[in-house]
């Protein structure tokens, strides 16, 4: 009886987490935070770089660009499933939405004349 008593706790234990790590993912692992927020994020830290003088008006018409592309592909995924965006959709948007960022940090921090 002891023993079908620890197999029974250690289902117990065991299915949350199986089904958790199941789950779809929506948040980056790296910052924890979801599609939605980095795009406010990141056009915060475009606008950020505008008012600082940091980014010049080409760099900010690329970034800009770049930011509407990642946008319009997004809205595209969504459009192909019913509203919603795949493991896999969600997955591509984080890569774009990662090159982007170092996009937004390598134009900020470079020495272009503003």
């Amino acid at each position: 009886m002891k023993l079908f008593n620890v197999a029974l706790s250690a289902a117990l234990i065991l299915a949350p987490a199986a089904l958790l790590a199941q789950a779809p993912q929506t948040t980056d692992p790296v910052t924890g935070k979801t599609i939605q927020e980095r795009k406010t994020d990141q056009q915060d830290r475009i606008a950020q770089g505008v008012k600082s003088g940091q980014l010049t008006a080409g760099e900010n018409a690329h970034l800009e660009h770049q930011e509407a592309g990642i946008n319009h592909e997004e809205k595209g995924m969504r459009a192909q499933d019913n509203g919603h965006l795949t493991t896999a959709d969600k997955s591509l948007v984080n890569k774009q939405q990662n090159q982007e960022s170092k996009r937004i940090y390598r134009d900020k921090h470079n020495a272009a004349k503003r």
